[in-house]
């Protein structure tokens, strides 16, 4: 298994360095690690310790976000690094200043995982929900250096609990404790054998309940907002966009903020087509120091917004929120919005986010699965005291679930 690992690791290297000749994402992952061990090796040098997290890209980084802060304010004078697998999550946050130093994760192979651990000296390694590296995990077994999974989450139908799966079940080995997000997840681990394991919840809604406090302001937003009812649509896809613009026509009274997942150029374009000429206006137009007046701006009925970071602050100004991906590979962050007191409309996929299903039995979140499904559940919730009940709902769940930083950081301190 060890040999198809390391095949593995090979083959998706050489392929996402093809792929660089004409993919954006892949030509950033492969440039971003370039020369990256004697990068590190500068920007390290003369380093004592330090404390690694690792995030596989943006998501994770959000997730993991409020234990690396906490642990820097306990601990100013510790070193933090932090690692990115994805371009999706480096290149957003690589000037990140929480952190001493952000890297591309160096691949993982014997020799690397050796060097790069030798080079940042960890005194802790910090993993978020799902990523495994099987060398870098074995390495920091070998030295004595503790490794920890928070905010984890274990399904049955993962590779760790199939019968091919013994090189991941070797590497849960390689834990010193697990933070898991429930009760479920920590009774499969005991069918491993793993009794290292503490139910902490999810650090996200540390996140986003600190984020709904201390949001952005963006006076640009609340102008075009005036006094209209506003859905929120947030990291839409096409799929997402066909209906909501289709619902917008069926509601005159309402306004729509969307905040595409995808922010190209092309996209935007094709955004912009699906509503009626001077139907919608861009976030960067509002921003224009030439643009029209205030007054002229909140003629507009649909804000696209075509630059990233803002979406967590946006929610501010929504009475309904829809969160994209339902249509494709997954739902996006729902906590992010009902953290801000109102419900969360989304497709059919998300059977994999245990809050979403919490947030719908709990009456605050709303499956849909076509056009009329949508029309249907947003005719309902634009009825006031439905929206504020539902509101209410969906803030008193992100509340009730937060701590999980706390209790975390309490153990990183031992």
């Amino acid at each position: 298994m060890l040999f198809l690992y390391r095949l593995g690791i090979a083959v998706f290297s050489l392929l996402m360095r093809i792929a660089a000749f004409w993919h954006p994402k892949a030509k950033l992952w492969v440039q971003g690690r370039q020369h990256l061990l004697g990068r590190i090796a500068r920007e390290t040098q003369g380093w004592d310790s330090s404390a690694w997290f690792h995030f596989a890209s943006l998501g994770e980084f959000e997730q993991g976000r409020p234990v690396m802060e906490a642990l820097k304010k306990a601990r100013p004078e510790l070193k933090i690094v932090v690692t990115f697998f994805s371009p999706s999550g480096y290149e957003i946050r690589k000037n990140y200043t929480g952190a001493d130093r952000v890297f591309y994760l160096p691949t993982d192979t014997p020799q690397i995982a050796a060097t790069f651990i030798r080079l940042i000296k960890p005194e802790m390694a910090i993993f978020t929900k799902y990523e495994y590296w099987f060398f870098y995990f074995r390495q920091l077994h070998r030295q004595g250096i503790p490794l920890y999974m928070i905010s984890s989450i274990f399904r049955p139908d993962q590779v760790f609990f199939k019968w091919y799966g013994s090189l991941h079940r070797q590497m849960l080995g390689f834990v010193q404790q697990f933070f898991v997000q429930n009760e479920e997840s920590k009774a499969l681990l005991a069918q491993l054998g793993q009794q290292n394991v503490t139910v902490a919840g999810d650090t996200r809604f540390d996140r986003v309940a600190e984020l709904a406090v201390n949001h952005r302001d963006l006076p640009e937003v609340a102008a075009f907002a005036g006094k209209s009812k506003v859905l929120v649509a947030g990291s839409t896809w096409p799929e997402d966009e066909l209906l909501l613009a289709t619902l917008l026509e069926q509601q005159p009274d309402w306004k729509m903020i969307i905040a595409p997942h995808e922010v190209d150029e092309a996209h935007i374009q094709e955004l912009h087509k699906r509503f009626p000429e001077g139907h919608a206006i861009r976030y960067s137009e509002l921003q224009t120091p030439n643009s029209e007046p205030t007054s002229q701006k909140r003629e507009h009925r649909t804000l696209i917004i075509d630059t990233i970071g803002l979406l967590s602050s946006l929610y501010a100004y929504g009475d309904i929120a829809y969160i994209g991906g339902g249509f494709g590979k997954g739902i996006h962050n729902t906590l992010e919005a009902a953290a801000y007191g109102i419900p969360v409309i989304f497709g059919p996929n998300y059977e994999k986010f245990q809050e979403a299903k919490d947030l719908i039995s709990e009456g605050a979140g709303f499956e849909i699965s076509n056009a009329e499904d949508l029309a249907f559940t947003f005719q309902k919730l634009a009825i006031a005291n439905n929206c504020k009940k539902a509101g209410t709902i969906a803030r008193q769940y992100v509340q009730s679930r937060t701590g999980a930083t706390e209790l975390i950081l309490q153990e990183l301190q031992k």
